[in-house]
């Protein structure tokens, strides 16, 4: 047994390793997940820090709970003004994008790998959903963003097509080990899985708000505290009842995306910090697991399933699902080469080592190989993808303010930013002079490093951020003013 001082030791300079880490990938434009994973393999057995490690059971369960808390932030930090309209393609991308994807990469792998039916539609399962948040770490490291719908249609379908892969993967595995699974019952299945977990997720929305709002604990601290347990009895619910704990937790978090509750913005925070620690430490973990000597010895095979993951599946799977929208050809293509695979994969590989099956460890380490083949080709060529097919668009960084609104029930206004154009034509006349909505408030005024108190004989400049306290009606009377 190792000394808990020197566990606690190695985990801690790991981990600080990996949050300074993240500052490469900001310089780089490579995803932060690459970094973390790398950091994991040279702390290996077969690295420089000669760690063994080989617990599949300890590093998938870590995995399903890491999951838990990232997809949970996906949900509640969706921005639902931007994604209602594209709940539909989102969806469909979700679940026959992922069916699809799971296909074309099944036939190449019997054809390629000379795997048996089951086990290649069981790899092209595991390696078919997408990690949105490594995409956007890129662009906004290079500080662009991307057109129209494309951003929040990205965010909705690698939000919401983990639940499918982790169904496909546990179906397939229940065929190829002989559980009786079959065709048939995994479409019935899916039904049930799919109606208990949204089912359980939008009751567990509702009571959570409630809960949040309703009780009133003496100790501020204990509202994150509270959020944690009810996110993990979602998914335990969820489970237990034979539903999708995932999707139960994505539309969890997707519903109180929609509403305002007490401490709103302090959870997100607060949970926006446990998803990237469980996303280091469960990268960590799976960078220990792997032997970069066995990942070498599959990179041929790797490279062609990447290969037709990236260049055939991927495309095929959003090409079909995007026919019944007005989406261009172009923006067809960006959705298609944005498809990163990230965590998820390599932890539904870990499902077949357990089990046992044939050509687990081979699954495994392709597996591996895709993931970084593809953070490494389509992570770091997204900012030049999105120029060439002009879909790119000014990165909008948001102003900080030194101060905030904590949104909550009975509050109806929101804290907004306001940028003036050079070309307004409140420039040069002072806030008394504007008709102000009587309800709206500019609270605080950034002009270039300074931050200026208002009154009403402030003078209006090009360029202003204007920090606006109103609701939705005297916003848009004040966009229409400076705007």
């Amino acid at each position: 047994m190792i000394p808990l001082e020197v566990f606690l030791l190695v985990a801690a300079i790991l981990t600080l390793v990996s949050v300074l880490a993240s500052k490469l990938s900001d310089r780089f434009a490579v995803p932060a997940l690459l970094f973390f994973l790398v950091i994991g393999m040279v702390a290996g057995s077969e690295g420089l820090g000669k760690i063994y490690f080989d617990n599949y059971l300890v590093a998938k369960s870590f995995g399903i709970v890491a999951l838990i808390f990232i997809i949970f932030l996906g949900g509640i930090d969706t921005a639902w003004r931007s994604v209602r309209y594209l709940i539909m393609p989102g969806l469909i991308l979700s679940t026959a994008g992922v069916f699809i994807t799971a296909l074309v990469v099944g036939f190449f792998a019997v054809w390629i790998l000379k795997f048996t039916l089951i086990e290649g539609l069981l790899l092209g399962a595991i390696v078919s959903s997408t990690d949105a948040a490594a995409v956007f770490s890129v662009l906004r490291s290079k500080r662009i963003s991307l057109k129209g719908g494309l951003k929040p249609l990205l965010e909705l379908e690698s939000g919401s097509n983990d639940p499918m892969a982790v169904f496909l993967t546990v179906g397939l595995l229940g065929i190829l080990s002989g559980n009786g699974v079959t065709g048939l019952s995994m479409a019935i299945s899916f039904v049930l899985n799919m109606g208990v977990g949204a089912l359980v997720g939008y009751l567990m929305a509702k009571l959570t708000v409630t809960v949040v709002n309703r009780v009133k604990l003496e100790y501020e601290g204990l509202y994150p505290v509270l959020t944690v347990s009810l996110v993990l009895l979602t998914y335990a619910i969820a489970t237990l009842l034979k539903g999708n704990g995932f999707l139960a937790v994505y539309i969890l978090g997707l519903l109180m995306s929609k509403v305002d509750f007490a401490h709103k913005r302090t959870l997100i925070r607060f949970h926006e910090g446990i998803a990237w620690l469980m996303q280091i430490i469960m990268f960590l973990t799976l960078g220990l697991l792997v032997y970069p000597s066995r990942i070498v010895a599959v990179a041929g095979s790797g490279l062609l399933i990447a290969g037709i993951l990236i260049l055939l599946a991927r495309p095929l799977g959003v090409f079909l699902c995007l026919v019944p929208f007005r989406f261009k050809f172009y923006e067809k293509l960006m959705v298609s080469w944005v498809g990163l695979r990230g965590a998820v994969p390599i932890i539904l590989a870990t499902f077949p080592l357990l089990a046992g099956t044939a050509q687990s460890q081979m699954m495994f380490n392709i597996v591996f190989f895709v993931v970084i083949t593809s953070v490494l080709i389509q992570g770091t060529s997204i900012p030049f993808v999105a120029k060439l097919l002009r879909v790119n668009a000014p990165f909008d960084a948001k102003k900080r303010f030194p101060i905030e609104l904590e949104q909550t029930e009975g509050i109806d206004a929101s804290l907004e930013d306001l940028i003036v154009p050079y070309n307004s034509s409140a420039i040069g006349r002072v806030i008394s002079e504007l008709k102000v909505p009587a309800k709206a408030l500019i609270v605080l005024i950034s002009r270039g490093e300074k931050f200026i108190v208002p009154n009403g004989s402030t003078v209006i400049e090009g360029g202003d951020v204007l920090l606006v306290l109103a609701d939705d009606a005297d916003m848009k009377e004040l966009q229409r003013i400076f705007l």
